[in-house]
């Protein structure tokens, strides 16, 4: 496998695509964005690349509905695109259907989107949201309780298969949010994607979207596509899930990679010569799309 194909599997292509320039002087972006603790009084619109970018307009996701709860209150990360709300909340009444109270609810976004201080690369755009394993026990968690309690790993040690915790209605609910067209691809341990490939059967066109990724064993991540409905400037993910499946579902030696070189690889020193990657915290406001800059300075909502 080529170094140009792992990066790609890795999710480092954007990051490399942007990288930091002369602006340690300005401050960084992360910070100017965290410190907006509302959303932006503008028209709705996802700026820029899941890893680039800034949401204009954003929408809070209530913090507890019939069929959810936004975790983690504190990070005043559950912001969003109007779309990504709206599959929010219909992906947690499909939890409840197949037979969970509903959803426990991770990051989205940042009120304006943006890079984030601490986490994500992505996330930015209010299209990301990460969905926790954990099965709700109740849907009444008080604000203390969203802070102090985890989700759980559905992979074992190893990372080369699931582990108990793993159950039928997990998979169900991957399929269900990959079977959405709203949906542009679904990050999860590649262990769970082994487990759903071998499980499959017949109807596999879904497993398409299911991309494996490690640091997604406690919550499964779901990018949607950018939604029409203005967003001109929003920026389509390449390649596609297609061109990195290759027309197929995905359950290939890419797959299998995940679970022999990657975790080979994960072990060997850094390389000192290697070019350095620059996080998006450390971006300056200069480097993100110019509307961004409008985002930030608009009044709040």
């Amino acid at each position: 496998m080529s170094k140009h194909v792992i990066f790609i599997a890795i999710g480092w292509f954007i990051a490399i695509m942007y990288p930091l320039s002369s602006g340690a002087d300005e401050p960084k972006a992360s910070h100017l964005f965290s410190q907006k603790i509302k959303g932006s009084l503008q028209e709705t619109s996802a700026v820029g690349s899941y890893a680039w970018g800034c949401l204009a307009g954003g929408t809070k996701l209530t913090e507890s509905g019939p069929t959810w709860q936004a975790m983690r209150l504190s990070r005043n990360r559950n912001w969003g695109h109007p779309a990504l709300i709206e599959f929010i909340i219909d992906l947690s009444e499909r939890a409840k259907e197949l037979g969970w109270l509903g959803l426990y609810v991770g990051d989205l976004s940042q009120p304006r989107g943006g890079p984030t201080p601490t986490g994500h690369r992505s996330h930015q755009i209010g299209l990301d949201v990460d969905m926790w394993m954990l099965p709700p026990e109740r849907l009444n968690l008080t604000v203390q309780e969203r802070e102090d309690i985890s989700s759980i790993s559905i992979r074992t040690h190893d990372q080369k298969s699931v582990n108990d915790n793993w159950t039928n209605i997990h998979m169900n609910l991957l399929k269900a949010a990959a079977e959405d067209p709203r949906v542009d691809r679904i990050f999860v341990a590649a262990a769970a994607k082994l487990e759903m490939c071998e499980k499959a059967g017949n109807d596999r066109d879904w497993l398409q979207k299911i991309r494996p990724l490690s640091g997604h064993n406690y919550h499964f991540h779901v990018r949607l596509k950018c939604p029409d409905d203005g967003s001109t400037e929003c920026l389509t993910q390449s390649p596609t899930v297609a061109e990195l499946s290759k027309g197929g579902d995905g359950c290939d030696e890419t797959l299998e990679w995940w679970v022999t070189d990657y975790l080979e690889l994960l072990k060997r020193p850094p390389d000192p010569d290697a070019p350095k990657r620059t996080h998006p915290r450390d971006y300056v406001m200069s480097q993100l799309p110019e509307q961004c800059q409008k985002v930030l300075n608009a009044p709040d909502s």
